[in-house]
């Protein structure tokens, strides 16, 4: 089953993951779809930071969870204290996009999300692009 990848990025990425994944879980559509995971831990370290979210796309594709997470990411993004918070989407294989909080128009969420997570994977586009 494809998903999608959601990083966060900020000055306490785990606190603010678990914001995100509380938000979209509490989305009926993307109830059962949304799990933390992170990265393996380093050296002296005693645990993985789970500052990324894994949400399954599903029999349907990227364009049911798009409309799901749009107005979710939307209003999450919004909240006065997501300021200094940016999310890096992406599939595994295809493009990221990288979305500020403090830079992005409400209007563009929905284009960026498209534009990484309904990548056709046989054009080989490049898999970094920032907003």
């Amino acid at each position: 089953m494809a998903a999608a990848q959601v990083s966060v990025l900020s000055e306490d990425p785990v606190a603010d993951t678990e914001s995100l994944a509380d938000w979209l879980r509490g989305e009926p559509r993307l109830a059962g779809r949304v799990r933390a995971s992170g990265s393996a831990p380093k050296p002296g370290e005693l645990g993985a930071v789970l500052d990324t979210l894994t949400v399954a796309l599903g029999a349907g594709g990227a364009g049911g969870l798009v409309t799901a997470l749009v107005p979710a990411l939307r209003t999450w993004l919004a909240q006065p204290r997501r300021s200094d918070v940016r999310l890096k989407i992406g599939r595994e294989g295809g493009p990221s996009v990288e979305i500020d909080a403090k830079r992005v128009k409400t209007g563009e969420i929905e284009h960026l999300l498209r534009r990484a997570l309904e990548h056709d994977r046989n054009h080989g586009q490049d898999s970094d692009v920032q907003e």
